[in-house]
C-alpha cells in the first residue's frame, strides 16, 4: 500500500512538501467555508427545556420540574448550534412573573405561548429572532411550603445640619414581608431587618433602595424596600404653661408642684402660626398607680409645625387632698 502511494505521488508529480501545502490550503478553505456558512441565518425550529423561577405565595420559588418548549426561529447557523447545545445540557431557568403563572391544581402551574414573548431572548439567548411558539403551554410544578408575614425593621444611622431635624422615623415600603421555609424556622422570626441605612449632614428629605439582611434558610418575597425620611429645617421656641390635672375624682383634689414648666417646642420653618392652645396635662390615673406620688407631664393641644418638644421638669409631685 505504501508503494503504491508512493508511486501516485511520483506520477502526480508531487512532493512531499507540496501535498503538506496543498492540505493546509484545503483546510483553510474549509474553515471559510464553514465559518461563512455559521453566519449566515436561517429559519428553524429550536427547543429548549426550561425551569421556572416565580414569586408565588406560599410555593417554592423554582420548579421542580423542568418543560421543553419549540418555536420557530430565526438565528445564525452558529446560533443554532449553540441553541441545541444547552437544551441538552441543562434547563434554562427563567425567571416569570407571577402575572403569566396560571394556578392549575395544587402545585402545578402553566404559562401560555401567548405570554412567552417577552422571554424569547432568555430561553433561547441574544441574537435569536422568535417568529412563533409551536408549543402552546409549559407546566411547572411548584411545591407548597410554609410561609408567613413579618414586618421589616428599619436600621438606620443618620444625622442633620444645625437646625435640621426628621419629621418622623424613617419610613420603608413595603412595611412587610412574606418569608418562606421550614416551619421550625419560620416560628423563631418575628421580623426581617434592613441592611444599615447610613446618611450625615442632612438638610432636606432622603428616599431611596436598601436591601434586606438576608436569612439563612429563609426566601423573601421581595429582596429590597424603598425607604424614605422626611427631613425638616425647625425654629425652638421656649414656652412656659401651667400644669392642669386631669381625671381628678370629685372628692379629690390634686395639688402638682411645681405648677408651672417650661416647653422647648421644636417647629417646622417657616413658622405657618404661633402655638397656642397648648396644655401640660398631669393624669390623676398616673398618681394613683405611682409608687413616688410623681406625674409625668404630657403636652396636648394642636399646633402646625409642630415636630417634637422637650418638658422641664419632666414630671411634677403631687399631693393630694380629700374635700
Amino acid at each position: 500500500m505504501r508503494r503504491l502511494y508512493n508511486k501516485l505521488l511520483a506520477s502526480l508529480n508531487i512532493s512531499g512538501r507540496d501535498l503538506a501545502v496543498f492540505l493546509l490550503a484545503l483546510l483553510l478553505a474549509f474553515s471559510i467555508w464553514l465559518i461563512h456558512n455559521l453566519s449566515l441565518k436561517y429559519n428553524d425550529y429550536l427547543t429548549a427545556s426550561v425551569q421556572a423561577q416565580c414569586n408565588i405565595e406560599g410555593h417554592a420559588n423554582l420548579s421542580i420540574n423542568s418543560s421543553d418548549v419549540m418555536a420557530r426561529c430565526r438565528a445564525t447557523g452558529y446560533k443554532a448550534i449553540m441553541s441545541d447545545i444547552k437544551a441538552r445540557r441543562r434547563p434554562v431557568t427563567v425567571n416569570f412573573d407571577p402575572s403569566v403563572m396560571r394556578y392549575m391544581e395544587d402545585d402545578l402551574f402553566y404559562v401560555l405561548a401567548s405570554d412567552l414573548t417577552e422571554y424569547a431572548h432568555l430561553i433561547y439567548g441574544d441574537g435569536v429572532t422568535l417568529e412563533y411558539y409551536v408549543s402552546d403551554t409549559l407546566f411547572f410544578r411548584f411545591p407548597q411550603v410554609d410561609h408567613k408575614k413579618v414586618p421589616v425593621h428599619p436600621v438606620y444611622s443618620v444625622s442633620y445640619m444645625p437646625q435640621h431635624i426628621s419629621s418622623g422615623e424613617l419610613e420603608v415600603i413595603p412595611d412587610s414581608v412574606t418569608i418562606y421555609g421550614e416551619t421550625r424556622v419560620l416560628e423563631n422570626i418575628d421580623k426581617v431587618m434592613t441592611e444599615p441605612v447610613k446618611h450625615s449632614s442632612l438638610s432636606s428629605d432622603i428616599q431611596g433602595l436598601v436591601r434586606l439582611e438576608k436569612i439563612k434558610g429563609v426566601r423573601m418575597s421581595v429582596s429590597e424596600v424603598h425607604y424614605l425620611l422626611d427631613v425638616s429645617r425647625y425654629v425652638e421656641m421656649k414656652v412656659t404653661l401651667p400644669v392642669t390635672v386631669v381625671n381628678v375624682p370629685a372628692d379629690r383634689k390634686l395639688i402638682p408642684f411645681p405648677s408651672k414648666a417650661d416647653v422647648m417646642l421644636k417647629l417646622s420653618f417657616p413658622l405657618q402660626e404661633e402655638p397656642e392652645g397648648l396644655e401640660l396635662k398631669a393624669d390623676y390615673d398616673d398618681f394613683i398607680t405611682s409608687l413616688s406620688g410623681v406625674c409625668p407631664l404630657v403636652l396636648s393641644g394642636e399646633t402646625k409645625g409642630l415636630i417634637s418638644y422637650e418638658v422641664d421638669p419632666v414630671a411634677v409631685n403631687c399631693v393630694l387632698e380629700y374635700r
